[in-house]
């Protein structure tokens, strides 16, 4: 059985103050996990916040069940926990229960990314896929609820075949550009949060937000330990200094390429491979044998992946990457989403620090094409260096669909917020 709540709104001038009411007021009610879950403010935006949301209304009103477990299926879903008790090894909480006044019956409420809360340092999220919460199930509870209480709810019949539909879907969708349509969408702090949209297309997660979770806390912590090495908030801060000064994308890749901006700056021309080679080698005498070697080495790898990229269209025919200075500045911009959702920051700094990052990206690169160039090939330069040309095919096959996806898709950041 699948039912909404039968919510809606209407269109007019009263809407946008009851959205950023629902978007933005702080949660109050969060002492209670169940209200918090269940009970969110009555300010239903306008418009569903990501496609998820749309898909799952459009499945909703289909009235097909089977249609509305398929999108839960391929989508993440979180639940509420107290921080206090997440932070507790070894120990997962139980998945919290509502009553569904419609129905009077007992539910688990679970949110879809765009419905998730704003952030609050107490409270955290963690994300169960429909399988995990088969294993996990409250044995007296029959319904999950989804989104409850907001325009873009659902119940569902706890049924084995429903909860264990996600071993037929692959999981949550990756590859896709999620935008929260009541996040920021223009203005310096969406320019900042673009630059890690690469990432955020990888993994299938919403790029314009700085919220209450980035995948989940769990998650956000882990990576930040692996691979970041961020056990604490000191060391984030250390780290995310690093890559604002984009120190982490490789010193020797960075002066291969300088070496050529400096002598097409002289000859008032892109220099032939020989005449880059000659300049390398000459800047290169005096290093060690390992730099030498890694020069020569990130060279050919670029000047290989320059030539398919032009191939592919992605680079005009006398263009070239000046510098890889995007691959640590669009890190970073994930590093911060995943020091927010870990708490080691709160919004107001978040905030700030995306802010900065906009400004030297803006500084490095002349447009966001320019950026996304950079950003696509350190990713593949680094991955052939490490494991060789063919182990970083798929790599360049995946930034390429990225690139294309993010520099044409017409609801992308990069066609709707101007580079400078």
């Amino acid at each position: 059985m699948i039912t909404g709540n039968g919510a809606g709104t209407e269109g007019g001038g009263a809407v946008a103050p009851a959205q950023e009411a629902y978007r933005t007021q702080p949660p109050a009610y969060a002492g209670n996990p169940a209200a918090y879950a269940g009970n969110p403010p009555a300010y239903p935006p306008p418009a569903p916040p990501t496609g998820i949301e749309r898909a799952l209304e459009a499945a909703v009103a289909g009235g097909g069940g089977d249609a509305v477990v398929e999108v839960l299926a391929r989508t993440r879903l979180y639940v509420l926990v107290a921080r206090l008790h997440a932070d507790i090894p070894g120990w997962t909480a139980p998945l919290p229960t509502i009553r569904d006044e419609a129905s009077r019956r007992i539910c688990v409420p679970v949110l879809t990314p765009g419905m998730l809360p704003p952030w609050h340092p107490e409270w955290v999220f963690r994300e169960v896929s429909l399988g995990e919460l088969a294993r996990t199930w409250p044995y007296d509870v029959r319904r999950l609820a989804v989104n409850h209480g907001t325009p873009y709810a659902a119940v569902v019949d706890a049924r084995p075949k429903h909860l264990k539909a996600d071993e037929h879907s692959g999981g949550p969708e990756r590859g896709v550009l999620l935008t929260d349509s009541g996040g920021p969408l223009y203005g310096p702090l969406a320019h900042g949060l673009a630059l890690g949209a690469h990432l955020a297309v990888t993994n299938g997660l919403i790029w314009n937000r700085l919220g209450a979770a980035y995948e989940d806390y769990a998650t956000d912590r882990a990576r930040l330990r692996s691979p970041w090495g961020i056990p604490h908030r000191a060391e984030y801060r250390d780290r995310l200094a690093s890559l604002m000064r984009t120190q982490l994308v490789g010193r020797v890749q960075e002066a291969v390429l300088r070496t050529r901006h400096t002598l097409a700056a002289r000859l008032g021309r892109t220099p032939t491979r020989e005449e880059w080679a000659e300049a390398v080698a000459r800047t290169f005498a005096a290093r060690d044998a390992d730099d030498r070697a890694l020069a020569d080495r990130s060279l050919q790898f670029i000047a290989l992946y320059e030539n398919r990229l032009r191939a592919d269209g992605a680079l005009a025919p006398d263009g070239r990457v000046d510098t890889l200075a995007a691959f640590d500045l669009g890190r970073a911009v994930n590093v911060v989403r995943l020091a927010l959702g870990a708490r080691y920051g709160d919004p107001h700094e978040a905030e700030q620090d995306v802010l900065r990052l906009g400004e030297l990206a803006q500084k490095a690169y002349p447009s966001w094409p320019d950026f996304s160039l950079g950003y696509l090939m350190a990713r593949i330069v680094h991955r052939a260096e490490d494991d060789g040309p063919e182990a970083a095919e798929h790599t360049y096959q995946q930034s390429l669909a990225e690139h294309r996806l993010l520099t044409q898709d017409p609801t992308s950041p990069y066609r709707n917020i101007p580079w400078s």
